[in-house]
């Protein structure tokens, strides 16, 4: 079973080459076969395909980073990662108090599994909500 902490890092370190951008060594930390399912119940097959698609929908964007809970299971290390999301949006307003949980599994030193929810579609759908 993996250690709690050395999951949070993986997690952290992942989540910082994601902002980098830079996919590849996002890449790194996650298993050949992991899954990834972003908002909306996007699959994603790869960390260049979040690039891709958070290319299209943010000019940039970046996570304030929240607090990291965990939990251990039978034969991985689930990690959870909430905080905020901050950026610009393609018609260039600024964002930020966006809410995103992101829900790793973490087995054998590698992310097998990541799920992705954030405020982002609903701000789009109504611009007044991300005016607090």
């Amino acid at each position: 079973m993996t250690d709690s902490n050395a999951a949070v890092q993986i997690i952290r370190d992942f989540l910082a080459a994601s902002m980098a951008p830079d996919p590849v060594r996002a890449a790194t930390y996650m298993s050949d076969d992991v899954r990834i399912t972003f908002t909306g119940g996007r699959p994603m097959p790869t960390p260049t395909d979040i690039t891709a698609f958070n290319g299209a929908r943010y000019t940039w964007v970046k996570k304030e980073l929240g607090q990291f809970d965990w939990c251990e299971r039978e034969d991985h290390t689930v990690v959870y990662s909430n905080g905020t999301l901050y950026g610009q949006w393609p018609d260039g307003r600024s964002f930020s108090g966006n809410r995103y949980l992101d829900r790793f599994e973490v087995k054998a030193g590698k992310i097998v599994r990541m799920d992705v929810w954030n405020d982002s579609a609903e701000w789009i759908l109504a611009p007044e909500i991300g005016k607090a």
